[in-house]
């Protein structure tokens, strides 16, 4: 829908009604179509009068219906100010948000925004003397907020509430009484008997119906042995992994129930991606034992054999600082460099994640280093502030600073292999000073026995170099329209060089370097592209992953262009993959290790 447009619905077009629906559904209708018209329209009722099903039918009809289009629908059953605003923020594209992100996001966006909210009147979770047990809280520190921005417009479903009521100018749609809907809720006693047992006679989350995994939590803060109930549910991992995550998540925010090790840690790491959608008890799992690597030793071990069953599980965690930068060491199978935004450069072992000790006191324009005896640091971090790191060997790199200066990175007394950086590092240089277009905007690597470095301009342009030998000129093709945000490159078995790039616009871009550019993106999305890396598999050829500023991670199969989201659990900022299938994944709480298993992976 655009803003200052009018489109008239016709309601035979859309799916079919009961006629006691018809005439509300109409006013619906309208009021979607209706820019210029209230922005808030209230859905009243009672139980059973079908407010929600009306607000289901409403969604289905703009489905693939030009003029009309339904920006996020967010049931709020259970859903407190924080899940609310990360399950909005995922549905308009942002990732999921803290609430006053959230704000500042949609106050941002220029989209005239339509937003659909069932069910409010039953929002809210976890202790009932606690605020976020109420939905008025999610009324007032978020919808209200929100309902005053002039660009985003609400269907709100308040039952019989007086939720919004105070909003004079609403449209009201009002259903009647209902018909009295389902009977009360269950008590805790009668779920808990609902729970299938295990052999052992332990509870089998596995098999229990969903709605007492999404009641039980709730019921056990109401019954009058709280403190046991409760306990015993955080306790068993197995509801961590199949219980609500939006009531284990207004439960655990609560400091006064007691939880077993650092659960409320390692839950509070995992909550944003555990209220999506995951119906797969194995990729929770293997979401919450990556949070609990390096936090919760026990959790994290009696999990593992669980997220072991999913088609990736994390295998080792170093949470230490932020990680900005990573490259992979040519020639050195299973070490991985490592750059932190204070410019600390580490080396690691990729397989386990445990430190290498210091590669050397690295060297280079407008930077110096001294070894520390762990890892090599930089002594000037106001100079050096690295965005990204293209390995020549464990000894030499390039380095992207922020200041987008590259800078060649020497360890040793090695004048051929500094002479060589410092060409490519001139180079750009000069090219940035004769036009602004030339200003180098990404670097990436790749290459096991010939090193390359990719570099993208502000114009457009791809650069190739070769890193194993002296090259006075890159190989070079314009291969965006935008500033290029992100490069990386894979040499494969059969001899051919794959470059991958990312634009401004968010288009991912393939250029096999003997032939032109491909005409078309291989992925295109609204977003920004935060990281690339690739990789030729024995298993599967080359695969390339792209991180996202929306928080989703993309592993990409090259030669069949099937795309598999890998869910984690924040935006990264730096990827590192290997042809055996370990991705390690650098952000803001440090270095991760994944094993991706590549035939489990394409056989779904």
């Amino acid at each position: 829908m655009t803003a200052g447009t009018t489109v008239t619905p016709d309601i035979t077009a859309w799916p079919p009604l009961d006629e006691d629906k018809r005439v509300p559904g109409q006013r619906l209708l309208d009021w979607a179509a209706d820019g210029e018209g209230p922005r808030l329209l209230l859905l009243r009722g009672g139980e059973g009068s079908g407010k929600s099903g009306l607000l289901a039918w409403l969604l289905a009809g703009t489905i693939g219906r030009p003029g009309l289009t339904v920006h996020a629908t967010v049931p709020s059953e259970g859903l407190t100010t924080e899940s609310f605003a990360w399950e909005l923020g995922r549905q308009l594209g942002y990732g999921p948000l803290s609430p006053g992100r959230l704000l500042d996001q949609v106050a941002a966006d220029e989209r005239p925004l339509v937003l659909l909210v069932p069910d409010l009147h039953r929002a809210g979770a976890g202790p009932a003397d606690l605020p976020s047990a109420a939905p008025g809280t999610l009324v007032t520190e978020l919808l209200e907020p929100l309902l005053a921005l002039p660009h985003l417009r609400a269907a709100v479903e308040v039952g019989t509430s007086e939720l919004l009521a105070a909003h004079d100018d609403a449209e009201v749609v009002d259903l009647g009484a209902g018909d009295g809907g389902a009977a009360g809720q269950p008590s805790y006693a009668d779920l808990v008997a609902a729970v299938p047992r295990t052999a052992d006679d332990r509870p089998d989350w596995s098999r229990a119906p969903e709605p007492v995994r999404r009641r039980i939590l709730d019921a056990a803060l109401r019954t009058d042995d709280q403190e046991a109930a409760v306990r015993g549910l955080l306790a068993d991992p197995g509801f961590l992994v199949h219980g609500s995550a939006t009531a284990l998540t207004a439960a655990l925010a609560d400091e006064r129930i007691p939880v077993p090790g650092r659960l409320r840690e390692v839950w509070r790491r995992a909550a944003p991606e555990l209220t999506a959608y995951h119906t797969d008890s194995a990729e929770r799992a293997a979401l919450l034992h990556a949070a609990a690597l390096g936090t919760d030793p026990d959790l994290a071990e009696y999990l593992r054999p669980l997220a072991a069953q999913h088609w990736w599980s994390a295998v080792w965690a170093r949470r230490t600082l932020p990680v900005t930068a990573l490259a992979l060491v040519p020639g050195e199978e299973g070490r991985l460099l490592a750059a932190e935004p204070t410019g600390r450069l580490g080396a690691y072992d990729v397989g386990s994640g445990a430190s290498l000790g210091t590669p050397g006191a690295f060297s280079g324009s407008g930077a110096s280093g001294v070894s520390d005896g762990t890892a090599a640091a930089f002594v000037q971090p106001a100079v050096v502030r690295p965005r990204s790191l293209a390995a020549r060997d464990a000894r030499s790199a390039l380095l992207l600073d922020r200041s987008d200066a590259l800078l060649p990175l020497v360890t040793e007394d090695d004048p051929t292999t500094a002479f060589a950086l410092g060409r490519i590092a001139e180079h750009h240089g000069s090219a940035a000073l004769a036009g602004e277009e030339s200003l180098v905007t990404a670097l990436g690597g790749g290459g096991a026995r010939n090193p390359y470095a990719v570099v993208g301009d502000r114009g457009g342009m791809v650069h190739l170099w070769s890193l194993g030998e002296y090259q006075d000129m890159p190989r070079s093709h314009r291969v965006h329209e935008q500033p290029v945000t992100a490069a990386t490159c894979v040499a494969t078995a059969d001899g051919l060089t794959l470059t991958f790039t990312a634009g401004a616009d968010g288009s991912v871009r393939l250029w096999e370097t003997s032939a032109e550019p491909m005409p078309v993106p291989v992925q295109q999305r609204p977003y920004r592209v935060t990281a690339l890396a690739a990789a030729d598999t024995p298993a599967a050829g080359p695969v390339l992953a792209v991180a996202w500023s929306d928080g989703e991670l993309h592993l990409w199969h090259v030669f069949s262009g099937r795309v598999r989201e890998l869910p984690w659990l924040r935006e990264c900022d730096a990827l590192a993959l290997t042809p055996e299938g370990l991705l390690v994944i650098g952000d803001r709480e440090g270095l991760h290790g994944v094993r991706v298993w590549w035939d489990v992976l394409w056989e779904r």
